[in-house]
Order: C-alpha cells, then structure tokens, then sequence
C-alpha cells in the first residue's frame, strides 16, 4: 500500500481506468459474440443490427486504446465477410 499522496491517487485513478477499460471491451466481446450467434442462425435482420452495433464497440475500444487499430480492422472486415457470405 502506498504512503504518498499522488500514490495513493494514481491508485484509485487506475481502479477507474481498468473498470471502464473492462467495461469497454467485454461489450465489444458480447457484440461480436451475438452478431456470430445471429449469423449461423441465419437472421439477416438482426444480424445486420448487430452488426453496426459490434463496428461501434470496436471502433470504441479502438480509440479508448484497447484494441490495436489493424486489430479492429481486421476484427471488423472478418464481420463483414460472414455478413456477405449471408446473402
């Protein structure tokens, strides 16, 4: 346990941090994980729904800094692809 003040603050900051960072990236997860679902089930509808809902998360946790940007291109044209195969 830290004894100095900034410490003790940088503490509680990354507390913050990695809260919201877990946050972030477990709703890309699920997105991806319910767009994949909607796709072998073979609902274009809803699959199309999520599919821009999973490119937000992404992009989202592209620019908070948790996804390396190839990473979230890649992740991203792998989702179009399976949506295009759909059709």
């Amino acid at each position: 346990m830290p004894n100095i003040k900034s410490a003790k603050k940088r503490m509680r900051s990354n507390a913050k941090k990695a809260e919201v960072n877990t946050f972030v990236s477990a709703s890309m997860k699920t997105a991806v994980k319910k767009f994949e679902r909607e796709v072998k089930a073979g609902n274009k509808e809803e699959a199309s729904n999520n599919l821009n809902i999973a490119v937000q998360r992404i992009d989202k946790a592209m620019s908070s800094g948790l996804v390396h940007k190839n990473k979230a291109a890649r992740l991203k044209s792998r989702l179009v692809k399976m949506m295009n195969t759909m059709e």
